[in-house]
């Protein structure tokens, strides 16, 4: 396991990208979303977060993390922020855009009685559409507690329906049977969400903050939304011409390094592998790799890949099973594969073993770009 070695080089993996990137956190009551967000303030580490919540008492963040605590805002030593929704969510973003030391994300909790789709039309349909960006909607889900059956809820529905990550916390306390029997019917109601198993909501940041999954379209393509449960993401789409589309916004500017909490995060199976090599890559065999060897359970990676029959340098992101791969210039740096993936229950030696393979030989035609 080599989850110190989350962090690659990527002071040239940054890419303009439009507004704050918001994730909005949602979930029944009692599932796990206020220890998620004490997560999130907790473990962050170079990357200012602003949270904001219908109330931050109910947090317990750490006093010893506490700088000063306004009547609707606490500040924490590591630079981020947490703010109590009074009344109206657009005026508590603009509080939080307004500050004069900038945010690197925005987390935004719903209550647990609450349809997520109204929190996430906020920001689609108003002027917040301008300076923000929906990035992702996580709903955590308690296995211990969670019958749909017995809420009978709609907004139980919409929170799973609507949901592009889906964790199912307190595994700890379910058998496993009754994990996967959930992770079935969860599927039923959404096929296409990225489901990722936690106790106490513990999660690498990098799997649920600034992941791109949302597909902001999808909500302006009829008038009503409500009635279709059509949220469905193309997770399993590997054309290379997906780095041109809209909701391809990673955010790296901080992509810090984790190993200050993964202990913790090794105990739910979450690991990280990180490969370095100072050869070429085939593209056809990697795009092989992509399209037919790539588990599932790697819900993240990133690198600066070399491939032999291309002399630009390239920047690679997958979330889920998407990807891009982004052109860019050596310019006098070392030319060099570097690969991090992140994931839950990895082989990590059969993975190992699959990427090796995409490693070539030089050829007398190296660098003079696709198809010579």
């Amino acid at each position: 396991m080599r989850s110190a070695d989350i962090s690659v080089p990527t002071e040239s993996m940054d890419a303009p990208k439009q507004g704050l990137p918001v994730t909005i956190i949602t979930g029944f009551l009692g599932s796990g979303k206020t220890t998620l967000l004490n997560h999130i303030l907790s473990n962050q580490q170079g990357v200012k977060t602003a949270v904001l919540v219908n109330e931050f008492g109910e947090i317990g963040i750490d006093n010893e993390l506490i700088v000063t605590t306004e009547d609707d805002m606490v500040e924490l030593s590591n630079g981020c922020i947490c703010c109590t929704i009074n009344e109206d969510l657009v005026k508590a973003v603009y509080k939080v855009l307004e500050r004069q030391e900038k945010i690197d994300y925005l987390v935004v909790e719903t209550t647990g009685l609450a349809d997520p789709l109204p929190v996430a039309l906020t920001f689609l349909g108003t002027e917040l559409r301008d300076m923000t960006r929906l990035d992702s909607i996580v709903t955590v889900v308690d296995c211990e507690n969670f019958s749909l059956d017995l809420f009978n809820s709609e907004a139980a529905y919409s929170q799973i329906a609507y949901g592009d990550i889906i964790l199912l916390n307190k595994v700890d306390l379910v058998d496993e049977g009754d994990v996967d029997a959930l992770e079935v019917r969860i599927r039923d109601i959404k096929a296409g969400a990225r489901i990722m198993r936690t106790s106490q909501s513990k999660v690498p940041l990098p799997l649920i903050l600034s992941v791109g999954l949302f597909e902001s379209d999808k909500y302006f393509e009829s008038e009503d939304t409500h009635e279709h449960h059509d949220h469905e993401h193309h997770h399993h789409d590997h054309d290379h011409d997906c780095e041109h589309e809209h909701h391809d916004h990673e955010h790296h500017h901080h992509d810090h390094d984790h190993h200050h909490h993964s202990h913790h995060l090794e105990n739910d199976g979450f690991t990280s592998i990180s490969i370095q090599n100072d050869q070429p890559m085939s593209i056809r065999k990697f795009q092989y790799f992509l399209d037919n060897q790539l588990p599932v359970n790697v819900f993240r990676a990133k690198g600066i890949l070399w491939f032999n029959e291309s002399p630009n340098r390239h920047i690679f992101h997958l979330s889920g099973k998407r990807f891009t791969i982004e052109d860019d210039e050596w310019n006098g740096r070392e030319k060099k594969n570097q690969l991090v993936l992140i994931g839950q229950n990895l082989d990590e030696a059969k993975l190992r073993e699959q990427i090796a393979n995409c490693f070539s030989l030089p050829t007398p035609n190296r660098g003079k770009g696709f198809g010579k």
